[in-house]
């Protein structure tokens, strides 16, 4: 008897593939206002984030930020101001060129996007009727004037120094990202288990390509790959 799909079994709720949600601490988006100030009342770790948080008082009413490296408890967070420190939310027209940033929105208002990893950071490149900005991969990508983010470099980025160590401090780790620790190729597995599975020896044996509307059962490989001519889409 086969099995369902790795893909298939993913958000299901089963146990292989279960997100330990009463441990993650929040969604964290920036805030809905565009003006105003907040201090920080403490730095927690979250599970299932790569980062630590920023409990930020923002009058009263308490919220969680990406910890930014250089943040401290009892640190005051701007938004709106276009002063350059750690942890300020802004606007991208109002940063200057050459600045680091982080938990990007996509669109104005969407609480942040792009670049939300522990060690990563975007450089603002130029601005005009659109923000250029170089992302951690080193692709530049446009954004609205208007969209916002955080000043700084997230905290965290020296988690991969260490060695993990052993394998099941890599399977709790990943655990509480809901993440698999295992992966077995799908030539490897039996006909049954996947498109790609059975012959006598490790070969896809058929076309790897699928088109975007195939069933759920057939969506493995190259999904919807588009025709490339000298080298161009």
């Amino acid at each position: 008897m086969g099995k369902r799909l790795r893909t298939q079994r993913r958000g299901r709720g089963t146990p292989l593939y279960r997100s330990p949600s009463h441990r993650h601490v929040d969604d964290v988006k920036l805030p809905s206002t565009n003006e105003g100030t907040g201090i920080i009342t403490d730095l927690i770790q979250a599970p299932g984030r790569t980062c630590p948080l920023a409990v930020v008082d923002f009058g009263g009413k308490y919220d969680y930020q990406l910890a930014a490296e250089g943040m401290k408890v009892g640190q005051e967070i701007s938004i709106g101001n276009d002063t350059v420190r750690p942890g300020n939310i802004t606007a991208l027209s109002m940063i200057p060129e050459g600045t680091l940033i982080h938990n990007i929105e996509g669109k104005p208002g969407d609480g942040g996007k792009f670049v939300k990893t522990a060690g990563t950071s975007a450089t603002v490149v130029s601005r005009g009727d659109v923000v250029v900005l170089q992302m951690p991969s080193g692709v530049l990508k446009e954004f609205h004037p208007t969209c916002r983010a955080a000043i700084g470099i997230v905290a965290g980025g020296g988690r991969v120094d260490k060695p993990l160590g052993k394998a099941g401090s890599n399977a709790l780790a990943l655990r509480s990202r809901s993440k698999a620790n295992k992966h077995v190729k799908g030539i490897a597995m039996n006909a049954v288990d996947h498109p790609h599975g059975g012959g006598g020896h490790p070969h896809v044996g058929g076309p790897n390509c699928q088109k975007r509307t195939a069933s759920p059962g057939q969506k493995v490989g190259f999904i919807a790959k588009k025709k490339r001519t000298n080298g161009k889409r």
